[in-house]
């Protein structure tokens, strides 16, 4: 089914949501006639709809996709380029090192990678080209901007993983008959952050690195009140996602109130009318739509897919490899890796990860660690170049003339960076920040002595005597 999907995405170019549903039906149908399952199966599609809908977290996304439209379509992208290339213009790498701050700002709301290069190829690109910047690095940076959002919390996709992965903590502690507590989606919000904040300076020095040989162009001038929104923007946007992740705001909560004074700026600024007002409702709204209807296709698709039999076949095929967890973590990771060159984020997280996620939990109990190597191979699957999602997404999206051979160059770096922060996760675990010691292996404790037992009684018992009191 998932190489049906792929080859009908490549062939035809038709929304993936709609192939989705199609090669599901097809596949249903097939099974239906050879007798493979009953057909009363889908009367259980509209009650996993439902329960799917009520998910809270999803009123999220339509506000964290209207932030990053506004911020498009207003003059705020372009306050906060022209401030940043001006306070990095003493590096003599300004405009590499603002096109990545531009796109560390924009990428965790705007979704999907696909929605981030949509972004970015309007927002980032076109000011790196002016300013001067190579073709291949300016289309590198848009690569590697637009699959930021995988990885820096509290980006959609981290918010979607998170529920994906508590329903697939669930069940794989209902397979093994644990008793520890289930993963939540602030455990991955806390667990991405040492990775993402490594990656991220690496990304910097990067940047800094290619643009030391940048035909830089004579910068905008900044006024001081320019620099005084982008601070504040900058700053608010910041301290927003960084409430989230810290779980101090829900993601509505910050959504909502970044949309509100996203938009209150823009009113004041003039720089949103009517006509602009309702053309950002109207891409608000679209995109929304796809990615709602992307989550209902791939519940079909899933549903289908346990009919057949594939979530206990994986099961099954992890198991008999014995007691070899990094054997098992290379496969389930690398067909992760694997339906990312031709999946986006949203796609991997609702069709791919809820039928692999359980398995590798089975062998791997450590859910957060489980869930962040799965963001890092996604994001280096979307980074190798020639034929990485978010790769194929830049070139078409900018239409850019840069030869294969110079973007893999301006690439290289980067992906290398990515393969080395995975190799630390991978090997080195307990760099990861966790909420809580269940979440990780137990340490054994030696016994208390029975001195510090009478002496615990005794506290208790003084206690109770003071409440009686």
């Amino acid at each position: 089914m998932l190489a049906a999907v792929a080859i009908a995405m490549v062939a035809t170019g038709l929304p993936a949501w709609l192939l989705i549903v199609g090669v599901s039906l097809a596949f249903a149908l097939g099974g239906i006639a050879a007798g493979a399952f009953d057909a009363t199966l889908f009367a259980a599609v509209p009650s996993r709809l439902v329960g799917l809908l009520e998910n809270d977290l999803l009123q999220a996304l339509p506000l964290y996709v209207f932030m990053g439209v506004l911020i498009n379509r207003t003059a705020l992208a372009d306050t906060l380029f022209r401030a940043a290339r001006s306070a990095f213009a003493r590096t003599g790498r300004a405009e590499t090192l603002a096109g990545l701050f531009l796109g560390v700002l924009l990428a965790p709301m705007s979704g999907s990678v696909g929605a981030s290069v949509a972004m970015l190829s309007r927002t980032l690109y076109p000011r790196l080209e002016a300013a001067g910047v190579r073709e291949e690095r300016s289309l590198a940076l848009v690569c590697v901007s637009s699959t930021l959002g995988v990885v820096i919390p509290p980006s959609l996709v981290l918010i979607l993983l998170g529920d994906a992965m508590l329903r697939a903590h669930t069940e794989a502690s209902h397979i093994v008959a644990s008793d520890a507590r289930i993963v939540n989606t602030q455990d991955v919000f806390h667990a991405a952050l040492v990775p993402a904040a490594m990656f991220l300076a690496l990304c910097v020095a990067i940047a800094a690195w290619q643009g030391r040989s940048a035909a830089s162009s004579k910068a905008e001038e900044c006024s001081r009140s320019d620099a005084i929104t982008a601070v504040a923007a900058a700053a608010f946007i910041v301290a927003l996602l960084a409430g989230v992740a810290l779980g101090y705001l829900y993601a509505v909560e910050a959504a909502a109130t970044g949309g509100m004074a996203l938009a209150i700026h823009a009113l004041a600024s003039r720089s949103l009318t009517r006509e602009s007002l309702a053309a950002m409702l109207r891409e608000t709204m679209a995109i929304t739509g796809a990615l709602f209807a992307l989550l209902v296709a791939a519940t079909v698709f899933t549903l289908v897919q346990r009919a057949f039999g594939t979530d206990r076949w994986l099961a099954a095929t992890f198991a008999s490899m014995g007691g070899h967890t990094l054997a098992i973590l290379a496969l389930g990771l690398g067909a992760v890796a694997a339906c990312a060159l031709v999946l986006d984020a949203f796609e991997m997280i609702f069709v791919v990860i809820p039928l692999v996620a359980p398995a590798l939990l089975v062998a791997a109990p450590d859910a957060p660690w489980i869930s962040v190597l799965i963001l890092l191979i996604l994001q280096a699957s979307f980074l190798i170049p020639p034929f990485g999602y978010a790769v194929l997404m830049a070139r078409s999206r900018t239409g850019s003339p840069a030869s294969t051979a110079g973007l893999v160059r301006a690439l290289l770096p980067f992906v290398a960076a990515q393969l080395a922060v995975l190799a630390i996760v991978a090997f080195c675990p307990g760099i990861l920040w966790r909420d809580s010691p269940m979440l990780t292996p137990a340490v054994p404790q030696a016994p208390m002595s029975d001195e510090k037992v009478r002496q615990m009684l005794d506290e208790q018992l003084k206690g109770v005597d003071e409440e009686r009191k």
